[in-house]
């Protein structure tokens, strides 16, 4: 069963995929239908706990398992995916290739279902390397647009250079001794080794989780489609990174310093990328942000051991944001603008939507009885029991999801502008008109963001506990949930008072808040351009000094023929000469050894000059994978050589 949990996405993905625009009537039925299908394996999954096993290299296998923490996940991204996939069935005209783009949503959510059940590092390193690929095709999906393709690069790039410490993190497995690199083994490798793993687990969760300092990424990938955002953004994606902090909870615990590190910056996001979310006049961007804030959550839970916790707030902030997305982006194609000025009064004349986006915002503002309120007092329980100061942090972080939810909430609900087609068809021509798949999804999913509290109340969340192993994390006391709802309510009543007045901030302030706290620019400064710098500059030796010195040796060789065909010419031609006029017999003699030795030695010199200058020239390629073999060539030989002198 587990096998087919995950080769039913991906094989129907690739599949898919290929078929390009020949199948493009049928492929958004197609899609919905393996969502469904995996959708229902996922469900049976999660009861029955199936888990397997397979050789991979000498001495380490592919492990698969679905337990407590996974059985929510694997639903959970079964249903946000079939959820997604309907929607986007109607979103994609009849010239577009739908086949890639189902094709490709499939293979990123089999390879996130591969991830959520991986028990072995080798296996979720290949699931993380495939999603990072699709998920690079899919924000970049419009190709045509060059800025969309630089924002699939960036987003590809980012999360590129963070997915490097797992890497790190295997190979110190390894070093350390832990041959099967099974998740267990990891808290039990020897100091140094142990340190090392966890740095590499810890910044490769944070980077696909979009944590300080790797945020702008999550900006940037809102250029994709919004059924890409939708599934990237809410249970896929940016959540594994939070669920692999949440799976290897042993292993920061382990270390002493990387639960505490792991919790502030989880609690440090969520204040910081709030206050983002809140500068914001572009949607999109408003619920990119608060997806890293509502991140950071999760992550905090993570390293304050709230294992529970941060299972609710993940499964309760999926069925939220996916919903948030999915109006957002057939308000887009309504109206051509996800502009939050222009988007005045949208929810009053597409009512369904603005029913479905004040559920699903209500809900991200914590407010009670909904599903992130309850699931936000498990997590600052957590935080409280860690530290007051990170239950401090966190519960201000609170009230600025409040304030973000409220602001989106109160431009859609304003009553129409005069001339609202003045601000219209910004980005698109609008449709003026929503598909006939977007009312089922939405409702579904709102629903689901309203009821999934249930998970946390007591009786419920004992059970949770019990499920993912952590019978004794604490439950929030009745002062902290008062406290959390009071808060919530303030910060909520004063984002709508205060909506409509420009807010007493300076505004290099909210520029560096609009800006996404300029986070892109560090990066160009401190890593992109002297890294570019240091490849222009060994270009340029590359150019001068070692393809100069192979063509000064090709020119030597050549050089060093002319003057032994000058001498052959002037001295021993003329020696043979006159050795000639002396004797018929010494002459033969003298032309034969001259022809067959000694212009043939010549010949031959000159011949190997110029091999051995074209021989020189060959491995000068350019291309670095080439410079990589020959280097690893080199090393090969050393060790050989050092083997045979010992």
């Amino acid at each position: 069963m587990i096998w087919l949990l995950i080769s039913l996405p991906l094989g129907a993905g690739a599949v898919l995929g290929v078929t390009g625009t020949r199948c493009n009537r049928l492929v958004p039925a197609l899609g919905v239908a393996v969502a469904v299908a995996t959708l229902g394996v996922a469900v049976a999954a999660s009861v029955t706990r199936p888990q397997s096993s397979a050789p991979l290299f000498a001495g380490m296998r592919a492990g698969l398992a679905v337990d407590g923490l996974s059985a929510f996940m694997v639903v959970t991204v079964a249903a946000v995916t079939t959820a997604v996939l309907a929607f986007a069935a109607g979103e994609f005209g009849p010239d577009e290739n739908r086949g890639r783009f189902f094709g490709l949503m499939l293979v990123f959510s089999g390879a996130m279902l591969v991830t959520v059940t991986a028990t072995t590092l080798p296996l979720l390193l290949m699931a993380w390397e495939v999603m990072g690929a699709t998920s690079w095709a899919l924000i970049g999906y419009w190709w045509r647009r060059p800025e969309r393709v630089r924002a699939a690069d960036t987003a590809f790039l980012t999360t590129r250079t963070a997915d490097l410490g797992l890497y790190l993190a295997a190979g110190a497995a390894m070093a350390g001794g832990a041959g099967s690199l099974d998740f267990r083994a990891l808290p039990d490798a020897p100091s140094p080794w142990l340190h090392v793993i966890t740095g590499g687990v810890v910044v490769a969760a944070l980077g696909k989780s979009a944590q300080l300092p790797f945020s702008f990424w999550l900006s940037r990938a809102m250029q994709g489609p919004s059924p890409v955002s939708a599934l990237l953004h809410s249970a896929t994606m940016v959540a594994a990174g939070a669920y692999l902090l949440l799976r290897l909870h042993p292993l920061l615990a382990a270390t002493g310093w990387a639960g505490p590190l792991v919790a502030w910056t989880g609690a440090v996001t969520a204040l910081f990328l709030g206050v983002v979310a809140v500068a914001q006049r572009d949607l999109k961007q408003l619920l990119a942000a608060s997806t890293s804030s509502q991140l950071g959550f999760m992550v905090l839970a993570a390293g304050s051991g709230g294992i529970a916790a941060g299972t609710t707030q993940l499964v309760a902030h999926a069925a939220t944001k996916s919903g948030l997305f999915l109006a957002a982006g057939a308000w887009l194609t309504a109206l051509g603008t996800k502009h939050l000025p222009a988007l005045r009064g949208a929810a009053r004349t597409y009512r369904l939507l603005g029913v479905a986006f004040t559920v699903g915002a209500l809900t991200l503002a914590g407010l009670p009885p909904l599903s992130l309120w309850a699931a936000k007092d498990e997590v600052l329980a957590s935080a409280y029991a860690e530290s007051t100061g990170l239950y401090a942090v966190g519960l201000a972080a609170a009230a600025v999801a409040a304030v973000y939810s409220i602001k989106a909430l109160w431009y859609v609900t304003q009553p129409l502008p005069d001339t609202p087609e003045a601000g219209y068809d910004t980005e698109r021509d609008g449709t003026r008109r929503t598909a006939r798949t977007t009312p089922a999804p939405l409702l579904v999913l709102t629903f689901a963001a309203a009821v999934l509290g249930v998970l946390a109340l007591p009786g419920p969340a004992t059970w949770l506990k019990r499920l993912v192993g952590a019978p004794d994390e604490p439950s929030p006391k009745p002062w902290e949930v008062g406290l959390s709802a009071g808060v919530a309510f303030a910060a909520a009543g004063l984002a709508w008072w205060w909506a409509s007045r420009p807010a007493p901030v300076p505004r290099p302030a909210v520029r560096w808040a609009r800006g996404w706290l300029h986070l892109e620019r560090a990066a160009h400064t401190v890593v992109v351009r002297p890294v570019l710098g240091l490849a222009r500059a060994l270009a340029v030796f590359d150019d001068r000094v070692v393809d100069g010195a192979v063509r000064k040796v090709a020119r030597g060789g050549l050089a060093t023929a002319r003057i032994a065909g000058r001498v052959d010419d002037d001295g021993i031609d003329a020696a043979v000469r006159q050795t000639a006029r002396g004797g018929l017999a010494g002459a033969r003699l003298a032309a034969r050894v001259d022809d067959g030795g000694i212009d043939a030695a010549v010949d031959a010199v000159a011949a190997g000059a110029r091999g051995l200058g074209r021989a020189a020239r060959r491995p000068q390629t350019g291309l670095l994978h080439q410079y990589y073999a020959q280097a690893a060539v080199g090393f090969a030989v050393l060790v050989l050589i050092v083997l045979l002198v010992r």
